[in-house]
């Protein structure tokens, strides 16, 4: 009979009001991570800012302010271990980092939601989409830039095998193809590859790109015919 007591519509409502903003500013950070193709989409950030949200509603309601702020506290620390999950390494690259502050993000958007700061609520979406959005050219753009150094930590290298035969228009293809997604080359090298075929090394002079746009690019440069493969690589100096 506890549960029928506990019922109060007007606190009912002002859970509804709290689930349906966490759902709906969760869901535009989402899209926006889900439009890019991340790990952490469009269901897992409203579904982090949901629960948040409500876990923060239902210490509001149970224990007032005093327990609304240790649940927070809880969250928190708890969205760390759901953000480290989408953190990778590869080589000398760390991916995911982004896509984890996203998720954190949406875990504060929902707790904000759930204490009833709506107005707080959506301004915190507002500027977790301009992080991921405004700023993304800006970041780009520093991170297209050479370096004017003599040791560089990470150097980034396309690699593409085709038939000695059609050398120079795949080396034409490439080119294009990096001078489009805005890589400049600090290196191109030609190496015999077999009897029949060479291998084309263009290392990049930015130190660093986006994995996803160089997957696309080898993947461009692997459909044409003269190519046998095409990948690209990172690698760490000391």
């Amino acid at each position: 009979m506890e549960a029928i007591h506990n019922i109060n519509l007007t606190s009912l409502l002002d859970t509804l009001i709290s689930l349906a903003a966490a759902f709906v500013l969760g869901g535009l950070i989402g899209f926006e991570r889900q439009y890019r193709q991340r790990t952490a989409g469009l269901r897992t950030n409203v579904l982090v800012a949901v629960g948040a949200a409500l876990f923060v509603d239902m210490a509001n309601r149970l224990h007032g302010h005093e327990g609304a702020v240790h649940v927070m506290a809880y969250v928190v620390s708890g969205i760390g271990f759901l953000g480290a999950g989408v953190i990778m390494r590869e080589e000398g690259n760390v991916r995911g980092l982004n896509t984890a502050a996203t998720l954190w993000g949406s875990a504060a958007v929902g707790a904000a939601a759930g204490a009833d700061l709506i107005i707080e609520a959506v301004l915190g979406a507002l500027f977790v989409l301009s992080a991921n959005t405004l700023l993304r050219p800006i970041v780009n753009t520093i991170n297209r830039k050479p370096l004017d150094v003599e040791s560089v930590e990470v150097t980034n290298t396309v690699y593409v095998i085709a038939a000695r035969t059609h050398q120079k228009m795949v080396m034409a293809q490439l080119e294009e193809e990096l001078e489009r997604s805005s890589y400049p080359t600090r290196d191109l090298d030609i190496h015999a590859f077999g009897e029949e075929d060479v291998e084309i090394e263009a290392t990049l002079a930015a130190t660093s790109v986006d994995g996803d746009e160089l997957d696309a690019l080898v993947k461009r440069l692997a459909a044409l015919p003269a190519v046998r493969q095409a990948f690209w690589s990172p690698s760490t100096s000391e």
